[in-house]
């Protein structure tokens, strides 16, 4: 049962694909010492994959700009996965065909996510955040649904 208060960690990644690896490592270490459910745990670990290899690939941007990642466990019941980068583009789901090799990221996250949305990043800040919510099991709703 997770026993942590509220919580949030941040970490920034430059914009290159070894940092969807780096942020996995970092993440499942955060998920582990938050006591996460080890299947919530690998589907919050597919999800920010999906969210930081978007910001890597997608976000047309100076390869010098960061990527921010900020997960958040703000009550027992729910882990946040939030992805910010420099682009202002905000993201649609495409309708890849069968024979398409990638153009299923945000399908993904749309059917493991409990939710998920996008937004141009606060007053200040250049770009947009791309973010997922995942209901986590608890002993009244041992399914997270």
């Amino acid at each position: 049962m997770l026993t942590q208060p509220v919580d949030v960690v941040e970490w920034m990644f430059p914009r290159l694909p070894r940092s969807a690896g780096r942020a996995r490592i970092r993440f499942i270490r955060q998920a582990f010492e938050w006591e996460v459910p080890v299947d919530s745990a690998e589907t919050g670990l597919i999800l920010l994959s999906e969210l930081v290899t978007n910001a890597c690939r997608h976000a047309r941007s100076p390869r010098d700009r960061m990527i921010g990642v900020r997960v958040l466990l703000p009550n027992p019941s729910l882990l946040r996965i939030e992805v910010s980068d420099a682009n202002s583009t905000l993201p649609t789901i495409r309708n890849a065909s069968p024979s398409d090799e990638s153009g299923r990221g945000l399908e993904l996250v749309a059917a493991l996510a409990t939710s998920w949305g996008a937004h141009p990043r606060g007053e200040g800040h250049i770009g947009k955040t791309v973010w997922c919510e995942l209901a986590l099991p608890t002993p009244a709703n041992p399914h997270g649904d």
